[in-house]
């Protein structure tokens, strides 16, 4: 059932009264000494690691000149000026898959070497390559079964088109022999009718001597 536009008004002014003597009790209960309610935080402090979430985030997202553009950036910055955060970010950009400059193989390499100091990271670098470093190797597991399984159809389709080829040849084969055999038949046919016909060409009348 809807309020009555009167009882919504008293409804609200009650609420306003109710915060303000809530207020008034808050200030008493805090007596005169009581320090004054703490500013509004300011803006969140940058993570170290958002340039590089933000590379593997916008990379496969963007043309690829723009890709290619932003890839060559963190190659220039880690073969220039190779400190840990470039490299990372190099090796970041390596492991992301969606772009013409992605290598996983390279990436785990880098990543490896990284990682093989941990004490030149800051602990949130150290767990984003950490992180990345498994999705390359689960990556580069995942491209080796894709081959075999690729192998081993492709093995499994010259087994059977050999099988193919063989079946062929024996029917081949087979088809020559029977050729072969009609073709005796078939000449013995020949020489019985002919000689037939000599005997009946060398009795007069075509009759058969008694």
């Amino acid at each position: 059932m809807r309020m009555r536009p009167d009882l919504r008004g008293l409804l609200a002014a009650a609420l306003a009264t109710l915060s303000l003597a809530g207020c008034g009790l808050v200030n008493e209960l805090r007596g005169p000494g009581a320090a004054a309610p703490l500013p509004p935080p300011g803006p969140r402090p940058q993570s170290p690691i958002e340039p590089d979430l933000a590379l593997i985030s916008r990379l496969p997202q963007e043309d690829p000149a723009s890709q290619a553009e932003r890839f060559q950036a963190a190659k220039d910055a880690a073969q220039l000026t190779p400190t840990t955060s470039n490299r990372l970010r190099y090796a970041l950009a390596l492991a992301t898959p969606g772009h013409s400059g992605s290598d996983p193989v390279a990436a785990e390499r880098q990543l490896s070497q990284i990682l093989a100091r941990p004490e030149t990271l800051l602990p949130e670098e150290r767990m984003l390559a950490t992180i990345e470093l498994r999705q390359v190797e689960q990556r580069l597991i995942l491209q080796a079964e894709n081959r075999r399984l690729r192998a081993q159809a492709a093995r499994a389709g010259r087994d059977r088109l050999a099988v193919a080829d063989r079946r062929l040849a024996a029917e081949a084969a087979e088809n020559a022999r029977l050729r072969k055999s009609l073709d005796d038949a078939l000449a013995k046919l020949d020489a019985v009718s002919h000689l037939e016909r000599s005997i009946n060409d060398r009795t007069p009348g075509g009759t058969p001597p008694p």
